[in-house]
Order: C-alpha cells, then structure tokens, then sequence
C-alpha cells in the first residue's frame, strides 16, 4: 500500500514538473522582450482597442490606441506621426512623436557630440544612451532629464536606421515623476510594433 502511494505520488511529481517546464517554455517563447524594453525593466505592457496608423507618406505604420489623439505632418524630408493620451493629464501621459527622416544617420562621435550639445542648450542632461539591435535594425537610444516649465521632465530618443539613406526618429516624452518607467515601457511597447513599409 505505502509502496502504491508513494509511486502515485512520484507519478504526480513527473506530471507537474513536465507541465510546469513546458509552461515556463511557453511563457519565454510568447514574451520575446526588446532590448530597450529589458534595459529599462518593462513589464509586458498591452493596449485594448488597437487601430492601424499609416504615416502620411505610407512609410512607415503604428498600431496606437483608438482613444488616443493622433496627429499627423509631412515635408520633403520626413513624415510624422505624433500621439498621446489626451484624456489623462500631461503628467500622467506618455507623448510619441515617431518620425520617418530621409536623411543618413551614423551613430557615431560626431552624431553624439552633436546630440549632447543641442540637449545641454535645453538644459537637460543625458542619463543613458546605448546602441542596440531594434526591428531587427541598428539603433540607439539616449535618456535625457531635466525640467520643461514646471514640470520634471524625461524624454527617450530612439533611432532606428533603416538603410544607408533613411532612419526613423521616435522620441517619448514624460511630464512629471509619477510612473516615468511605466509610460516609457508603455511608449516602446507601441514602438516595438513598428512597421516599415520598404
């Protein structure tokens, strides 16, 4: 009987460590995080009511929230699509500006010399900066604070390079100090669905 019991048990024990290996397998599978998005801790952020947003120049598309406001602009060198949440407050809001530029790009000193002086001039300080692998492209992205008005301000500018003749430019913007890193996840989870259409 103890003996009957006891493989019962140990049958149990194979039966759950297999459901809970294969559980584990399933959920690092589903939840392939972005670089940005494990550098800055992210949790998986997800939006309801998703609609598809083409830029001007059908370029480049994002899937944004249908509640959100959506703005759109276009010149000879670049096209636009700017959004935010504007039922919250500014401070409880993510702001995205994501930007298709014809124009090259090379992260390289100059490029970041260039970005470190036109920051400190708005008086704002780069915290983070690294180059990483996004959409499968080469980018970068720099972490900026400092103060706009009265408010504590954050903003992450992400360049992605497309080609040798085109980048895109997406840059969140955090007003104030309340979940800066939830906005700035729920930020790249937008970006991170990105789609070029080259």
């Amino acid at each position: 009987m103890i003996n009957h019991l006891y493989n019962s048990v140990k049958t149990v024990s194979k039966i759950n460590y297999s459901l809970l290996l294969i559980a584990s397998l399933l959920l690092c599978s589903c939840s392939k995080q972005s670089v940005i998005s494990k550098d800055f801790n992210c949790e998986p952020t997800s939006f309801d009511n998703l609609e598809n947003v083409d830029d001007l120049k059908n370029l480049f598309s994002l899937q944004l929230p249908k509640n959100w406001k959506i703005n759109l602009y276009q010149d000879e060198a670049q096209s636009s699509i700017f959004t935010a949440d504007t039922i919250k407050q500014l401070t409880e809001t993510v702001l995205l500006d994501v930007t298709f530029v014809r124009n090259k790009i090379n992260f390289d000193e100059a490029f970041m010399l260039q970005q470190e002086q036109e920051y400190l001039a708005k008086n704002l300080i780069r915290v983070k900066s690294k180059e990483i692998t996004l959409l499968d492209k080469p980018a970068l992205y720099m972490v900026y604070k400092g103060k706009k008005g009265a408010y504590p301000f954050q903003t992450c500018h992400t360049f992605i390079k497309v080609n040798d003749q085109n980048f895109i430019f997406a840059k969140t913007e955090i007003y104030g100090d309340s979940l800066v890193n939830e906005r700035l996840c729920s930020a790249f989870s937008l970006i991170e669905n990105l789609k070029i259409h080259q």
